[in-house]
């Protein structure tokens, strides 16, 4: 490997150990788990792994390239650790400079095949806004007035447990206009079930959805923790689902230790891209507080923020 494919891989891959994320949120039981992406002992060797003994997929010149295409496919920590990988992968993300797009680990082109999306067009100050509901604490009505508030409209991935015990929210969703997609019934780990159980947890809550809202779910799926390969991704886009990962998140899932408002805005205006595809937390009490507020300093930069269906269609 030469000099520069080392030194440019070695950066991109500690990039991607610093922004890792994945989203977290609780199935059954109001106590959160701990499930979003601190990279573990065994990923973070195999990173180093990486790091070492393959080099990215591009020429030198290549290195400062910026995408020209409306969702890039050049993608270099995909190369060191893929989220199609045989074994399954959290989504994670490397960010870059404020304003440009992050990479995920991996390309847009290669989620495509799979009828899956981390993020829209390079070239258009669109934002698309998402939320994961595993349980309710007393945020999400907060999040709904700031929403109506703003008349945006919203993607709200919901468990069975959410549904179980927040039926009238859920009708609230639908009432207002947003859309309410899957995120699997126990929010279990997805690489374990087979593809009957796999099909089970998606059609339970769409089933659930049905029955408490009147209403059909709209055919997004957000994986549990965004662990996902190949192979769910192919239960899941024959089922008829898009899969929705992210390209813009922070740590907001700690209910007992919350984000600083103020630390809250500057990440996420900070980390705002053209085409950004937003997780966030209908736990955090920091997203109640700061919606409305965020919204309005997302639309003095410049940006909209549209329905998921004008990116995934």
């Amino acid at each position: 490997m030469n000099k520069i494919h080392k030194k440019y891989t070695m950066t991109v891959l500690a990039l991607l150990m610093a922004g890792l994320l994945a989203g977290c949120d609780e199935a059954k039981n109001p106590t959160p788990i701990t499930t979003e992406v601190p990279i573990s002992k065994e990923s973070s060797t195999e990173l180093e792994e990486h790091a070492t003994d393959e080099k990215p997929s591009m020429t030198e010149s290549s290195a400062t390239e910026e995408p020209t295409e409306t969702s890039a496919p050049y993608n270099p920590v995909a190369d060191g650790y893929p989220a199609l990988k045989a074994d399954g992968r959290s989504w994670g993300l490397a960010y870059r400079e404020t304003g440009l797009q992050p990479w995920g680990n991996e390309t847009s082109k290669n989620l495509a095949e799979y009828n899956a999306y981390y993020v829209g067009a390079a070239n258009e100050n669109v934002i698309y806004l998402t939320f994961d509901c595993g349980y309710e604490n007393g945020n999400t009505d907060a999040i709904l007035t700031a929403l109506k508030t703003h008349d945006v409209k919203a993607t709200f991935f919901v468990t069975g447990h959410f549904l179980e015990t927040e039926s009238e929210l859920a009708k609230r969703m639908v009432e207002e206009g947003h859309t309410v997609g899957n995120h699997s019934y126990n929010h279990p780990d997805i690489t374990k079930l087979d593809e009957a159980a796999f099909k089970e947890e998606l059609n339970s809550v769409k089933k659930k959805f049905n029955e408490v809202t009147g209403a059909e779910i709209s055919m997004y799926f957000r994986p549990p923790e965004g662990i996902c390969y190949s192979q769910t991704l192919k239960w899941s886009k024959d089922m008829g689902y898009a899969t929705v990962l992210w390209s813009l998140a922070y740590v907001d899932w700690y209910t007992d230790n919350q984000p600083m408002p103020e630390d809250a805005i500057a990440t996420l205006t900070k980390r705002i891209h053209p085409g950004a595809l937003v997780l966030l937390h209908n736990t955090s009490q920091t997203n109640a507080e700061i919606l409305d507020q965020l919204i309005t300093k997302w639309e003095e930069m410049g940006y909209t923020i549209k329905p998921l269906s004008d990116l995934v269609g």
